[in-house]
């Protein structure tokens, strides 16, 4: 064998290291140390002379010949304790790194300056400043270099505009953000006295500045919510894909753009930022970058304190199909490699774990001399020469620009997978004693002056003793090199960011005959409105203008839904298209995948089919090209199950239709306590820009449709509708002339049914009652109004097609009386029902809460009584299971029978 090259002059990174990264001498089990050695040097003698690619080459055939032996062998996922990117690999510095050293400081002082200032003031308002001082530089490396803002929508000279990247920030990290918009400009040092105050800011002349991204809140400033742990992460994937999806259709070309990532090591642990790792690996998405600041430390200690969470993340990412950069130390660590000969560096690292890495982060240089290279001769002698203040500012990768440039400029050029960058930091960065990697860290909110001077010191900045103490905001003046500088950057990079901006295209919708005429004029004949639904969306997807902006959605249930039929329509986006022939290939509803196919089939994933309903519903402002999606689900796998996700989109202000099908407790028969549906209406309730409606029939459901996308298509109002569909077929009635208006507020009146009266006689108040329904229980109603009619009962029947909207109507009424307006407007359901008498009695599929929320704006002096579904479901027949809930035609005229016998 080839020995030309001996062992002891390989780089520690070369080192085929046994185990997890240990020692570069042989295990003591080794039956022939010569061989091995043999081995080992033919190896690196192959990668010196022929190159990596070469190595590569040989260890994958020795792979394939070891499973060909069935050896039983395979490669560890996880590599020494190193950068990724080795000192020969990186690419010179692009820019001026005194400057955006200095640049970094200012933003660390000014957040620290923000949260510190605003508990001085008020103790209570709380805020983090150890996040961001841990990822400072990584931000940043992007904003100088990588992060691409939007130019515009068009072209000039013929040449598109970069449509801008989109990244998405660690939300404990938004002071530093602020602090470089200060900078920039974008927000004044007024604004940043009212962190956490944005009630009070406006009438200080100010804008108040939310605590975390929220674009609800600040909605030309943040793009993209990211405050509920693990929320980012999975968003960011499915943007990322969307993108892909936009391009395969031809209707945006998103090359070029990127999806960047800033999250934390702690947030990894959440299952939405790990539940869609494979997606992104399987569908390429080289546009995708997450860069995970591993500082080590959660809220309440270390993330793995007696593990390595960077070793984990290798692991799971590399599993996963990602490409892999670890930035784990920075450049003053070069040296040190370089003189260690002996892989005595790579060792301890081996074998320190996050706790003990946490504590020499804590600790000042003369302990980490003593308790880290102190270990072995072999460290100590590296150590020599080093003073205690080198050794406490040794860097970690993710605190060097360079490296951090190194590894963002890698992931950015690489292709066929996504990338996540393990950048090793420490929280709390250059808080000293204050909070620099202790267990108190993150809720760190107040210095003491010696803190502040020793802050001020550490970086560096332009600060006099008093303008440290009383914490002032610093910014430099607008000739100066620092500000030119970042001003420059941000101008070659397109602009500044976060920016939202909403400009887009009006989408013209079709007339609602074009495609919902057999709803509208039903003629008595029998469907659910599942199935009016789907016909619905299939006449809109071939309208020429709203059509190919329409992005169907499911989770893996569309043929339960009666969707088949859209298969062959439109087709199910895939990345790759359609590689095989599927078995119901001569079927007319056979499966057909395609590149430009146009709905977007989940799998078992309603978390992922949710994220990508929030990526179409926010392309308007995050593309400037307005889409509008159809999310449809089995209901009770919506607010209960990715409810979080569901506010993050309303956050974000999220325009599309989200279709809770099989809705209620009792439609859906034979299913039971996890399936049916009691409580959505409640919980969709709570969100302020969702519009919830819960339709009992066809035509309903088309004018509630059809103002949807008006509001949203053409009107561009921030609101989704969430609507309730069935799966019961039940004879579907024509549209009430002149009802439109009253269906989208929420109740209109469907019928009377009157007793049978002797000639000249009038009805009696005690002897009629006003029925209110909705959605599947709304057939029930109907029948107990004809039931209490046989028994000489008038009844009224009202079609309460959403109680929400009903009682937001009310309480906005109920606001106008407190605050003295003279012309206030009596409630919307109050003014309806004075047409009506006798007591008042709702009756719905869901919880009783629903139909409780309208009681405070109903006609006064009158009963009302509620019948809802509480409690779990059943596995049972339809009408079994609302007799046992008392929701059924019989149960209802019982009750109705009672308040009018009732004294």
């Amino acid at each position: 064998m080839n020995a030309s090259i001996p062992s002891h002059a390989l780089a520690p990174a070369d080192l085929n290291l046994p185990g997890e990264s240990g020692p570069a001498t042989m295990p003591a089990s080794d039956p022939d140390p010569q061989e091995t050695a043999e081995w080992r040097e033919a190896f690196s003698a192959l990668a010196a002379t022929q190159g990596p690619a070469r190595a590569r080459q040989m260890l994958d055939e020795l792979a394939r010949l070891a499973r060909a032996q069935r050896v039983g062998w395979k490669p560890e996922l996880s590599t020494p304790y190193l950068n990724t990117i080795g000192v020969n690999e990186q690419p010179v510095f692009p820019g001026d790194l005194a400057i955006e050293e200095r640049l970094a400081s200012l933003m660390r002082w000014n957040a620290l300056a923000m949260v510190v200032r605003a508990n001085q003031a008020h103790g209570e308002l709380g805020g983090h400043i150890a996040s961001y001082a841990s990822a400072a530089d990584l931000f940043e490396a992007g904003f100088n270099h990588f992060f691409h803002a939007r130019e515009g929508l068009g072209q000039i000279d013929g040449v598109n505009q970069h449509r801008g990247d989109l990244v998405f920030f660690q939300p404990h990290s938004a002071p530093g953000v602020y602090a470089r918009a200060y900078l920039e400009g974008r927000l004044t040092e007024k604004d940043l006295a009212f962190y956490r105050q944005e009630l009070s800011a406006p009438g200080h002349g100010a804008q108040g500045l939310c605590s975390y991204p929220h674009p609800y809140l600040m909605p030309d400033f943040w793009q993209f919510p990211t405050g509920s742990m693990g929320i980012g992460p999975i968003s960011s994937i499915y943007h990322a894909r969307f993108m892909r999806y936009l391009t395969h259709r031809r209707l945006l070309d998103c090359t070029g753009r990127k999806v960047w990532g800033v999250f934390g090591d702690g947030e990894m642990d959440e299952p939405e930022s790990m539940s869609a790792l494979t997606l992104a690996a399987r569908e390429g998405l080289d546009n995708l970058v997450w860069v995970v600041n591993c500082n080590l430390q959660r809220l309440d200690g270390p993330v793995r304190g007696n593990g390595r969470i960077i070793d984990e993340l290798e692991k799971l990412f590399a599993g996963a199909g990602w490409n892999v950069i670890k930035l784990v130390w920075g450049s003053d660590w070069d040296g040190l490699f370089a003189r260690d000969l002996t892989g005595a560096l790579t060792q301890a690292f081996a074998h320190t774990v996050d706790g003990q890495m946490q504590t020499f982060a804590a600790k000042d240089g003369r302990f980490n001399r003593d308790n880290f290279f102190g270990q072995n001769e072999e460290l100590a002698r590296l150590a020599q020469g080093m003073t205690d203040e080198q050794i406490d500012r040794l860097k970690r990768g993710g605190h060097d620009l360079v490296k951090i440039h190194a590894a963002y400029a890698a992931a950015a050029n690489h292709q066929g997978q996504p990338t996540v960058i393990l950048a090793h930091t420490k929280k709390g960065y250059g808080m000293g004693s204050a909070g620099q990697g202790r267990m108190t860290t993150h809720s760190q909110k107040k210095f003491d002056e010696t803190d502040l001077i020793e802050f001020r010191n550490r970086f560096n900045l332009p600060l006099s003793d008093e303008q440290a103490r009383n914490i002032a905001f610093y910014k430099p003046a607008p000739d100066s090199p620092e500000m030119q500088y970042m001003h420059a950057k941000r101008a070659a990079l397109g602009g500044y960011l976060p920016k939202r901006e909403t400009a887009a295209d009006v989408i013209a919708v079709p007339p609602l005959s074009s495609y919902a005429q057999f709803a509208l004029a039903a003629a008595a004949k029998e469907m659910s409105t599942t199935m009016a639904f789907v016909r619905m969306l299939g006449g809109l997807l071939k309208d020429p203008a709203l059509g190919p902006k329409i992005v169907p959605i499911v989770a893996d249930e569309a043929r339960t839904f009666g969707m088949a039929n859209l298969f062959k329509q439109v087709g199910i986006y895939s990345s790759v298209g359609q590689r095989y022939a599927p078995e119901d290939i001569g079927s007319v509803l056979s499966y057909r995948e395609a590149l430009d196919g146009q709905i977007l089939e989940e799998g078992i994933s309603e978390a992922g089919a949710l994220a990508s309903w929030t990526a179409a519903a926010t392309s308007y402002s995050v593309h400037g090209l307005a889409m509008l999606p159809f999310y449809i689900y089995y209901s009770m796998f919506g607010f209960q199950r990715v409810g979080d996700q569901i506010w993050a989109a309303a956050d974000q202000r999220a325009r599309g239709f989200l279709l809770g099908a099989t809705s209620g407790r009792t439609t859906l028969g034979g299913e039971g306590l996890q399936h049916q549906d009691g409580s959505s209406h409640l919980m969709a309730a709570t969100i302020p820009n969702c519009k919830a409606y819960d339709p009992a029939f066809a035509c309903e459901l088309a004018v509630i449709m059809d103002q949807g996308m008006r509001e949203m298509m053409a009107l561009q109002q921030d609101v989704f509708y969430y609507i309730t569909l069935m799966n019961e077929n039940y004879a579907q009635p024509d549209l009430r002339a002149g009802s439109e208006s009253d269906i989208i507020k929420g109740c209109y009146k469907f019928d009377s049914y009157s007793r049978t009266k002797g000639e000249g006689e009038t009805p009696k108040s005690s002897q009629t009652v006003t029925l209110l329904g909705s959605g599947a229980i709304l057939t029930e109603v109907i029948k107990a109004a004809q039931q209490l009619a046989a028994q000489g009962v008038d009844a009224t029947v009202y079609s309460v097609t959403s109680w929400s909207e009903l009682a937001r109507d009310g309480a906005a009424s109920q606001q106008r009386a407190l605050a003295g307006e003279a012309a206030a407007i009596e409630p919307f359901i109050k003014n309806r029902l004075r047409g009506s008498a006798g007591p008042i009695i709702a009756a719905t599929d869901y919880v009783r809460a629903v139909p409780e929320s309208i009681r405070a704006f109903l006609p006064e002096g009158r009963s009302y009584l509620t019948l809802g579904t509480d409690g779990f479901g059943r596995s049972d027949t339809r009408a079994a299971l609302r007799d046992f809930f008392g929701v059924n035609a019989q149960s209802i005229a019982g009750a109705a029978l009672h308040l009018i016998k009732a004294p």
